[in-house]
């Protein structure tokens, strides 16, 4: 797996991957129709963590995961198909893993999903799809998605044109340490009222206080 999915991937990290079952334990949980086994084993070869990596075999295992609808797999088997890792590269295979692992709630899958309606790739270009997806995961505390979803309400595109929810979000995401929201909110506050920015303010803190902790 690249760099940019393992940072945006971090998560994965904190899976149960039982590194201290043997491989061949857990190879034959796995066979047997093991759900998590057939994750932890496709997580194994996908970043050569207690096994040969291998993506083609991570895809196989993913798949098997993704199939039974655990959330983790579907997401991780759509990151393969956009970076064609262990299988062709298939933008509309990835948004279609991702929708899987979105509509289960997965932070990550609806941040990528959102990104493939911004750019239509692998879906219609859907500006309006994009910002729901963005907004789901903004809510969890995704970074790259608040970012996102300031700059649409700064554009006017997939929502209404507004000035304050651009602030709010900028300055979310500036607070998680996305350093382009920090420059973006600078500029932005040159466009407001000095009563709009404080309004914008005290959303962001009420959005901010909602918000998980730590990601």
């Amino acid at each position: 797996m690249k760099c940019f999915t393992r940072l945006l991937c971090a998560s994965a990290l904190l899976v149960s991957v039982a590194f201290a079952e043997s491989l061949d334990e857990m190879r034959k949980k796995a066979e047997s129709g093991d759900v998590q086994a057939q994750f932890n084993l496709g997580f194994r070869h996908a970043f050569g963590t207690g096994a040969p990596q291998d993506s083609a075999e991570a895809v196989k295992w993913y798949r098997l995961a993704a199939d039974q609808g655990y959330a983790k797999a579907q997401k991780f088997l759509g990151t393969m198909h956009r970076e064609g890792e262990g299988v062709p590269k298939d933008s509309a295979g990835a948004a279609k893993w991702y929708r899987l692992a979105a509509d289960q709630n997965v932070s990550g899958a609806q941040y990528f999903l959102g990104a493939m309606y911004t750019k239509g790739t692998g879906v219609p270009q859907d500006y309006a799809e994009a910002a729901k997806w963005y907004r789901l995961a903004a809510d969890q505390g995704i970074a790259g998605a608040q970012f996102n979803l300031g700059t649409m309400y700064y554009n006017g595109e997939g929502v209404p044109k507004d000035l304050m929810l651009a602030h709010v979000w900028f300055n979310i995401a500036g607070a998680a340490g996305y350093e382009k929201a920090k420059e973006n909110l600078a500029i932005l506050e040159k466009e407001m009222t000095d009563t709009q920015k404080e309004k914008a303010m005290d959303l962001a803190r009420e959005l901010f206080a909602k918000l998980p902790k730590t990601k």
